[in-house]
């Protein structure tokens, strides 16, 4: 049997990190073999790349950023083909919707954003995590990128993101509660969508 893709977004802050964690380690206790991916994947040379763009050491256009993120997915493909196809679970923090919500915010096509991606294995649910863009800053008063700083940028990523998570392969769960309570309702989408847990 094939295994099963999750994805996690949302802005910066909203848990996804925590929730990825947390949700790995309640599939793994309930037998699932889980892989967990965080993108972007900094320990690549395209994700090295990144890292620098993202810290004002070079300075790229809206679709070259893009593209490279899509690349940096692009990079793990092969792995996540394979745990797909030995049946494994697959748990993302980040994953394609990310390009579409952060290149649209940028005035970037989302057709053109999702048709790059279209060779990567899609998310069987996508988790929102949704929080506003200021709870997003309160979180990380310190050593935000140039996303982060951005507020108009994170009102317009959070608009993209909900747009979104219309698909019925989505769900929506609001982050700015509790992590324990937020991971409930993770638990509870996962068992009543994919018949995990």
């Amino acid at each position: 049997m094939r295994g099963v893709l999750i994805a996690f977004e949302g802005l910066d802050q909203s848990g996804k990190q925590t929730q990825t964690e947390a949700l790995a380690g309640a599939l793994t206790a309930a037998g699932s073999t889980c892989e967990r991916l965080s993108f972007p994947d900094y320990e690549t040379a395209i994700g090295t790349e990144l890292h620098r763009a993202l810290h004002g050491q070079r300075d790229y256009p809206a679709d070259v950023m893009q593209l490279l993120y899509v690349a940096n997915r692009y990079e793990t493909r092969p792995r996540i083909d394979a745990w797909l196809t030995a049946g494994r679970t697959v748990v993302c923090d980040r994953y394609t919707a990310s390009s579409i919500a952060y290149g649209e915010a940028q005035g970037l096509d989302a057709r053109w954003l999702a048709d790059i991606q279209k060779f990567l294995p899609p998310p069987d649910l996508t988790i929102l995590l949704d929080i506003e863009p200021k709870v997003a800053v309160e979180r990380k008063a310190s050593d935000r990128d140039r996303y982060e700083r951005d507020l108009g940028l994170l009102t317009r990523v959070r608009d993209s993101y909900r747009t979104q998570a219309a698909d019925a392969r989505w769900v929506l769960v609001p982050g700015d509660r509790p992590k324990d309570q937020v991971s409930a309702d993770v638990r509870a989408a996962v068992r009543s969508r994919l018949g995990l847990l």
